[in-house]
């Protein structure tokens, strides 16, 4: 049975005061919640704050990118093993809006993956279409190419740190949502390449996550599907009381 991940990414919200204020709510409102995995994911600026804040709760920490080299003359850049010792244990990888904006490719990702595994970050390895694409029909061929590019020489030992995001790039931060059963068929597909690579015990274990305007009134109808665990929040993680509501929901689909 595999446990149910809600993860939100700021992206480029909250200050430093704002980003404590956000924290500090989600986390007393999610004390007795039980069966699910929370991590927030908040700007660089915020990190080490929000490391300190999170301490002796349930929330484990991540971060929005990372380079793939341990030093050097990358100005701008941070690197793995700077996001270890502020407290990070995940990192978002694959974004479709550094793939969109900032120019990342498959080979890039598939660099930063190795590089965050060997210090011992988990990455959300981030997957999906755009609407051109879906509408062309090759969404399959889309997402077949960014795992197995992405996941290039991972070992099967490495796989059980990894949580896939499905984001369909059209519904991210559009209102539009990919029914249920639009993002439970790529999960399943995706569930089935990742079995051709490393085998049926990996591939039931894996996490996979769902991300594209994702709120408390639609995750529970998400998670009633067999292979969506969980999700990758954005707009709907910077406000406490909404993340807290969409995060209860996520687990109580079933009552």
């Amino acid at each position: 049975m595999r446990k149910p991940f809600i993860a939100g990414n700021w992206k480029m919200y909250k200050l430093t005061k704002e980003a404590i204020q956000l924290v500090n709510g989600i986390k007393s409102g999610i004390s007795d919640v039980n069966g699910v995995d929370v991590a927030v994911c908040p700007p660089y600026t915020s990190l080490s704050v929000i490391s300190e804040a999170i301490k002796s709760s349930k929330i484990m920490l991540g971060a929005q990118n990372v380079h793939w080299e341990t030093k050097g003359a990358f100005t701008g850049e941070v690197s793995p093993q700077m996001l270890l010792d502020i407290g990070c244990t995940l990192v978002i990888i694959g974004h479709s809006e550094r793939r969109t904006y900032f120019g990342e490719t498959d080979e890039t990702i598939n660099k930063k993956i190795k590089s965050v595994l060997l210090v011992g970050l988990n990455p959300i390895f981030c997957v999906g279409e755009t609407l051109s694409e879906r509408e062309k029909g090759i969404t399959e061929e889309i997402i077949k190419r960014q795992i197995t590019e992405g996941l290039k020489d991972i070992k099967l030992e490495s796989m059980s740190k990894i949580t896939i995001a499905y984001e369909p790039v059209w519904a991210i931060g559009t209102g539009k949502t990919a029914t249920p059963k639009q993002a439970n068929d790529v999960h399943i597909f995706i569930r089935g390449i990742i079995k051709q690579l490393y085998g049926n015990e990996i591939a039931q274990n894996v996490r996979i996550q769902y991300g594209g305007s994702v709120k408390s009134e639609n995750i529970a109808e998400l998670m009633k599907e067999s292979d969506i665990d969980g999700a990758l929040v954005g707009g709907a993680s910077l406000e406490a009381d909404t993340f807290i509501k969409l995060i209860k929901n996520s687990v109580t689909h079933g009552v």
